[in-house]
């Protein structure tokens, strides 16, 4: 489902105030928002938000204020709607184990503590079995190429390093759903490219939710964009489709025609780019 700002985008043309067509993922959903309203006080941050969530990432774009975060956390569980109803389909889990997993944009992670240990710690919070601890932390640390640091501390990490740990701690119970807040942010472009790369790794065959304000990271990882403005979906579609509405007509690197162009079409949509 789509909310009604939200319209086809399948010929990558704004139509009705800014208004596009919505690229809906084929497979059953693994979440699903409906009718979705937040308010703080008399501030309404999300309103009438629909969307499904299958297998592979979208991206949640916006500008500072559209909400974002606020999306991300109702999604979680750890802010009550309003109005509507979000579901999560739980994939068969019956053994107590949480369906999804979370990065925070500044994770918290034991300085003190080894790599391996904070990632078994992350599945214990999430409702493993102590017996399945210690393998399941060495596998997502082979997964995400994180062995050699498995007996580091985690303070002697430069921030990549964290981050990467970080989406171990998140994935190391294999969840169905997969919440990034903004894993890219404050990291250099090697740093950047490196979790864009553990991203990859861990987001198939899974719903995951990135997001972000890092258009790179958009290009790179994205299966499909939702763009919030004013707590409101005011684009969702491919990356394809984003380049056809504001960029060049190929998919190279994005520029400063693509900036100027996601620029443009936030403003077109009534909101103030980052």
């Amino acid at each position: 489902m789509v909310s009604d700002c939200t319209a086809n985008s399948s010929d990558g043309k704004a139509i009705r105030s800014g208004q596009l067509k919505a690229t809906m993922p084929p497979e059953a959903p693994i979440v699903r928002v409906a009718s979705l309203r937040y308010a703080y006080r008399r501030h309404v941050a999300l309103h009438d938000i629909s969307f499904d969530l299958g297998p592979g990432v979208t991206a949640l774009l916006g500008p500072n204020g559209s909400g974002k975060t606020t999306l991300l956390k109702c999604v979680l569980g750890l802010l009550p709607t309003e109005a509507g109803t979000i579901t999560r389909d739980e994939r068969g889990r019956t053994d107590g184990v949480e369906s999804f997993g979370y990065v925070p944009q500044s994770p918290e992670l034991p300085g003190f503590s080894t790599v391996h240990d904070a990632v078994a710690y992350a599945g214990w919070l999430y409702g493993m079995s102590p017996g399945k601890l210690d393998a399941a932390a060495h596998g997502i640390l082979e997964l995400l190429g994180l062995t050699d640091l498995a007996r580091r501390r985690i303070r002697t990490l430069s921030g990549g390093q964290r981050q990467r740990v970080a989406i171990a701690a998140g994935m190391i119970h294999d969840p169905p759903l997969l919440v990034l807040d903004e894993p890219s942010a404050g990291l250099d472009p090697g740093q950047r490219l490196r979790v864009r790369e553990a991203v990859a790794r861990v987001t198939q065959a899974r719903a995951t939710l990135l997001s972000t304000h890092l258009l790179e990271d958009v290009r790179h990882v994205a299966d499909r964009i939702l763009v919030l403005v004013n707590g409101k979906v005011g684009f969702d579609g491919t990356v394809d489709d984003l380049y056809r509405v504001i960029g060049p007509s190929h998919t190279g690197d994005l520029g400063a025609d693509f900036e100027a162009g996601y620029d443009a079409l936030i403003r077109t949509l009534g909101g103030d780019s980052e």
